[in-house]
């Protein structure tokens, strides 16, 4: 069933402003939080792997004596955050959301991402479900089951952060920490109508992570603005918690990729996005097409796996000779492909890789960053995944156009841009590597741009 309204929720900042006005306590944001999440008609026991309830209420209860006496460690100090289930937390497995590391050895230590967040007084709320391994933009896992998408329960929520999405969607925590390989942050922030930033790929320390691709992957947050998602992003890479001023979009230039990016959008989405580009021009950014044949070669550079397939079944191997049995079929299909790869095609996908960055950088000259549907599709019904074929088929598009993102080592957000009441569509905001911090204030402009067109139903 459709829920007019189904994401709208305090941002962070409101919760910083209503706990350092004493209008709320840390102790009652995770209270409220723990009950979405236990609540037996929402999706809470499907978007979770593990929920931290005491240990949140503790921690929360310190924070509360600390800013009583005026110690308040960052703007994240007793919010609750959930965490992907592939960010190692000490003391216990590290599961990535499958049952084959059920018996794993507990971690020795906190990822740095998860100490990251405790030293800025963030209330670790649980470790969210995802795709099993991250290997699919889809978020389906037969294992710990599939939460439903908050605007409508019998759609995917996209993966592979798929319960990183929901906890924010549903309350269950006020943002998220997921990553990134070929789109699993941006995927499903954008079938949920959410916030979600993947940064450069070097911005974020990838320790104590269950790996995909060595090359790809990266860590970044879910939320509900793009302010939030800066701040937790500043957190995650050890910079102070300061959110960049926003950018005129009358001073931007953005540039519309043309190969394969716009091919086949569901008409929804390509309304969506010739609404948002009109409305961005009409703040005065200016807007104008661009080849980028380069991207062309993506198709060829991953027809055997890519960088994924053989970089994941490096990591598996060991593990898929002892509890094969034990992987989503799809999932292990999939990392078994880089068993064939050679040395001498590893080697020259990177070379490749290196010469479309080159060439994507010359192209961009002239512009500030590209923009582009995030997903060419709205979230698909569950059922629509019941075949293999299909499922291959629609992963591969809900994969199309942010995963050259993750191959050009770039950053990006996504936006929100339905309108109340439609299914969500992101409009993602891409700019070259190191580019973070622009690309964070740009999007803060063209989310305020955009605000009047997205409340229009």
């Amino acid at each position: 069933m459709t829920r007019i309204g189904f994401c709208e929720g305090p941002t962070l900042e409101a919760l910083a402003s209503d706990l350092a006005a004493g209008r709320t306590t840390s102790r009652q944001l995770v209270e409220e939080a723990l009950a979405r999440i236990a609540d037996s008609t929402g999706e809470g026991g499907r978007s979770f792997t593990r929920v931290y309830a005491e240990a949140a209420r503790a921690v929360a209860e310190a924070q509360d004596r600390l800013r009583a006496v005026g110690i308040v460690a960052s703007p994240l100090a007793g919010i609750p955050i959930s965490i992907k289930d592939l960010f190692d937390v000490a003391g216990e497995p590290t599961t990535a959301g499958s049952i084959a590391l059920r018996d794993a050895p507990p971690a020795a230590a906190d990822a740095p991402v998860v100490a990251r967040l405790r030293a800025a007084g963030a209330v670790i709320i649980g470790k969210t479900n995802m795709t099993e391994f991250a290997y699919s933009g889809v978020g389906i896992n037969p294992h710990y089951g599939t939460p439903g998408n908050p605007f409508d329960r019998a759609r995917v929520p996209g993966g592979s952060s798929s319960g990183a999405a929901v906890s924010v969607a549903d309350g269950c925590a006020a943002a998220a920490i997921g990553s990134d390989t070929g789109g699993s942050v941006r995927i499903p922030a954008a079938l949920c109508g959410l916030v979600g930033f993947k940064p450069t790929q070097a911005r974020v320390p990838r320790e104590g992570t269950v790996p995909l691709s060595t090359t790809l992957d990266s860590i970044g947050p879910l939320a509900r603005s793009v302010a939030d998602c800066a701040l937790v992003d500043a957190v995650l890479a050890g910079e102070p918690p300061v959110v960049p001023e926003a950018m005129a979009p009358a001073v931007l230039r953005l540039a519309v990729p043309q190969t394969h990016m716009l091919d086949g959008l569901e008409p929804q989405v390509a309304d969506a996005f010739a609404r948002a580009c009109s409305a961005l021009s009409a703040a005065g950014a200016r807007i104008a097409e661009l080849p980028l044949r380069e991207l062309g070669e993506l198709p060829s550079l991953n027809r055997e796996g890519g960088f994924a397939a053989v970089e994941a079944y490096r990591w598996h191997a060991p593990l898929l000779a002892r509890r094969r049995s034990d992987y989503d079929p799809r999932v292990g299909d999939r990392i078994l492909r880089g068993r064939a790869v050679t040395a001498a095609h590893y080697l020259e996908i990177q070379e490749r890789r290196a010469q479309l960055i080159a060439a994507v950088a010359r192209a961009m000259r002239g512009f500030d960053a590209m923009v582009l549907p995030t997903v060419p599709i709205t979230a698909p019904p569950i059922a629509a995944f019941g075949e293999d074929s299909e499922y291959a088929r629609l992963n591969l598009l809900l994969l199309r156009n942010t995963t050259v993102i993750n191959q050009l080592d770039g950053c990006a957000v996504t936006i929100p841009i339905e309108r109340r009441g439609e299914a969500p569509v992101g409009l993602m905001l891409a700019g070259l590597g190191g580019s973070d911090k622009a690309i964070l204030a740009m999007a803060r402009g063209v989310e305020g741009a955009l605000r009047g067109m997205r409340a229009r139903g």
